[in-house]
Formats: C-alpha cells, sequence, structure tokens
C-alpha cells in the first residue's frame, strides 16, 4: 500500500515539474519582460516600423525629472518664429536655482543669447537657468508657460501626463508615464530643430563664452550607436532617460524611468545597454515572403484550371527574433474561396492576413490576375444529371442517325426492285 502511495506522490512531482519547465520556457521565450534591468519603467519602439518591442510597467504613472524638459522644448519650438533672435536673461531667471541645487547650463544675469543657445542649455546640460528663462520669454511667466505645456499634453493625447513646473522638480502634479514619454519624445523628434540639438555632440553659445558638449552622445556604457536623449534625475524620479539609437540601419527609442539613484549616474544608460543589445544580439529583419511567391492557392468550379495560384505583390521582412519557427507563420485569408466563372479579371477576391504567432504582419489584397476559362467538360463530370441527360441525348441523336441510314438503305433496295 505504502508503495502505491509512492508512485501516485512521484507522478504528481513529474506533472508539477513538466508544467513548471513549460512556465520557463514560454517566460523566457515569449516574454521580453524577462530582461534584467533596475529601472522600474521602460518601453521600446523600434522606430522603422513603430513597433512596440519592449515594456516594463508603461502605464504607471511616475515622477520623470528633467525628462518634462522635453516639453519644455518643443512648447518653445513651437512659440518662436526666429531661432537667433537675441534675448536678454533676467535676474529673476535664477531665482531658487542655487538654494535647491539645481543644474544650470552655466549662463548669466544681463547676459544676451539666443533662443538656440537656451535650447541647447535646457536639452544638453539640462540647465534650470534656461528653463525658466524660456518659460519667461515664452509664456509670459512660468504659470502661463506651464499651462502652454499641459495644453500641449492635452492636443497629443498625453491622457496620463501633467506638468506643474518646466524644470522637472519633483513635484504631486508633475507627473508622466513611459509610455507618453515616448510618444511626447516621437512628437518631438519629427522637430529638426528639436532632433538637431539632440544629436549634436557639442555646441558653442552665440557670444563664445562657452561651449556644451553632449555627454550622452559620448556615453561609452551603451556603445557607439547611442544617437543622442534627455536624462533626468531627481530623488522622487531616480535616474531617468529617453533616448533614440541606431543598430544595423534599425532605428530604436527607448525611455526608462525610475532606475536607483547614486552619485555615478549610471544605472539608466546600464539598462539602455541591457536592453539595445537584447535586440541588437536577437533580433533582425526576417523574410517571411519574396516577391512573387506563392501565397494562397484558390480551387475553381468550372473552370479548366483546378486551382489558381496567387503570388506576393512584393517581399516582405518583419523584424523579428532570430530563431524564429516558420510553423508560427500563420495565414488567414478571409474571401471567396471557390473560384467560378461569373468572376472577372482584376476582381479583389478577399484579404490574406499573415501571423507570426499572434501579431499582425501584414494583410495582404488578393486580386484575380488573369482571366477565368469556362471548361464545359468540368460541369459535365460535377454534375452526374447533366451527364446522363447529355449520355441520353447523345444516345438518341445516334439512334435517329442509325434509324434514317436504315430507312435510306431501304427506300434504295426498294428502287432497285421497281
Amino acid at each position: 500500500m505504502l508503495f502505491f502511495y509512492v508512485i501516485i506522490i512521484l507522478v504528481i512531482i513529474v506533472k508539477v515539474f513538466f508544467k513548471l519547465i513549460t512556465i520557463i520556457i514560454l517566460f523566457t521565450t515569449m516574454n521580453v519582460q524577462a530582461l534584467d534591468i533596475q529601472s522600474n519603467n521602460a518601453i521600446l519602439y523600434q522606430t522603422n516600423d513603430n513597433k512596440l518591442l519592449f515594456e516594463k510597467n508603461a502605464e504607471e504613472k511616475v515622477q520623470i525629472a528633467s525628462l518634462t524638459k522635453i516639453m519644455t522644448a518643443i512648447v518653445t519650438l513651437e512659440n518662436i518664429k526666429d531661432l537667433n533672435e537675441k534675448v536678454v536673461l533676467k535676474s529673476e531667471d535664477f531665482y531658487g536655482i542655487a538654494s535647491e541645487n539645481l543644474v544650470t547650463a552655466g549662463f548669466m544675469a544681463n547676459e544676451k543669447v539666443t533662443y538656440k543657445d537656451l535650447l541647447y542649455g535646457l536639452l544638453i546640460p539640462s540647465g534650470a537657468d534656461a528653463a525658466k528663462a524660456l518659460a519667461r520669454l515664452v509664456g509670459g511667466s512660468e504659470k502661463e508657460f506651464v499651462k502652454k505645456m499641459n495644453a500641449k499634453a492635452e492636443e497629443l493625447k498625453l491622457t496620463d501626463t501633467h506638468f506643474g513646473n518646466e524644470i522637472g522638480l519633483d513635484d504631486k502634479d508633475n507627473y508622466s508615464t513611459a509610455k507618453d514619454i515616448a510618444s511626447l519624445f516621437q512628437y518631438s523628434l519629427k522637430n529638426e530643430d528639436f532632433k538637431t540639438i539632440i544629436t549634436t555632440e557639442s555646441y558653442t553659445i552665440s557670444n563664445g563664452r562657452f561651449t556644451i558638449k553632449n555627454n550622452i552622445r559620448k556615453n561609452k556604457i551603451v556603445g557607439s550607436y547611442l544617437l543622442g536623449g534627455k536624462t533626468g534625475t531627481t530623488d522622487g524620479a531616480g535616474l531617468c532617460l529617453a533616448s533614440i539609437a541606431n543598430i544595423d540601419d534599425v532605428n530604436f527609442l527607448l525611455v526608462t524611468l525610475g532606475a536607483p539613484y547614486d552619485k555615478k549616474g549610471k544605472h539608466n544608460f546600464e539598462d539602455a545597454s541591457t536592453i539595445y543589445d537584447y535586440y541588437k544580439n536577437n533580433y533582425s529583419y526576417q523574410t517571411i515572403y519574396d516577391k512573387n511567391d506563392v501565397i494562397l492557392t484558390l480551387k475553381t468550379k468550372y473552370i479548366k484550371k483546378d486551382e489558381i495560384n496567387f503570388k506576393a505583390s512584393d517581399k516582405l521582412e518583419v523584424y523579428l527574433p532570430n530563431n524564429i519557427d516558420k510553423n508560427d507563420i500563420k495565414y488567414e485569408y478571409n474571401g471567396i474561396e471557390i473560384l467560378t466563372p461569373n468572376i472577372k479579371e482584376n476582381q479583389k477576391l478577399g484579404t490574406l492576413s499573415v501571423y507570426y504567432k499572434t501579431e499582425l504582419l501584414t494583410k495582404e489584397k488578393i486580386i484575380l490576375k488573369e482571366k477565368l476559362q469556362f471548361s464545359l467538360l468540368k460541369v459535365i463530370k460535377t454534375h452526374k444529371i447533366i451527364s446522363g441527360f447529355i449520355t441520353l441525348f447523345i444516345l438518341f441523336i445516334i439512334f435517329i442517325i442509325i434509324k434514317r441510314r436504315k430507312n435510306k438503305k431501304r427506300k434504295q433496295r426498294k428502287k432497285r426492285r421497281l
């Protein structure tokens, strides 16, 4: 009896073991969130195809530190006409900066600079002096400028975002999500001036007093494929980074928030390196099919050809894991299933959807590119009643012909007798 119970327990253990193995395999092969990163929130897009690749707590509302200045910059760029216009900095632009130990770009009160100078000072060294000056110059006051920031957030449908200041200070009214910041960053990059600023390696202000160096471009942790971005750091937000990269001609946009804060400020770059390297080593463009490959075959009815092949209108290449199983590529056709003589050349028959597992890769219109030739023989073979009727009809004709010949022969014999 004891032996029987031992066997049952062993069977249960084996079943549980195999279930755990299955779960682990599925997790490691299908869930990219197994990536070991220190940031609490993250989102990654492959921007060649605007494809979401990875996310971690991407819709959680959190403090965003100086990533706030992305909005400060785009509001400024969309509200001034001339980047080279000269403006004078005022002492009020520097209130509270020293007492709160905020980072500055290096501007001074009463200094004459351009809007371009201030934008470079805002986005590259993340200068609070530049942020406060731009808020005053563009909005009339910091309060009015922040209203413009929130109006822009509403326009862009950043529903989980609100701004309480233009600098990115920890504030219960200044928050966003990794997903919203990615949307804002992607929108801002469409502005050529914004993109030029964050990807520039260095910039000397118009009066020549100092040069700003872009440390993100020169970051050794991530590597040479990092094109630029915006950092942010506060006690409440931790280490944040919005960045763009190009790896083997594939473009990426990454936002990470809430990495543990330390004086070296490396954890956000370490996470960027982990994520970018993963996709560099494990993903690439995979050819699903080439142009003119047969992607669908439809059967016919009453047509000379038994089936018609449909070819791909173009090559399909998709950014997917390097080790994809071709059996995971699925084709789902929705349309006319059987081709009949009434279907015209160039008629749209339906749509072929191509999936990788559950991910829709493309939809291809299926159009008849040839004229269908009617076959009477196929009709006869298909319909037994018609076939039988035609056979009887033919036999009847043969009977009539034979009978006529016999009658003709009889008449000829009678004439000979006469």
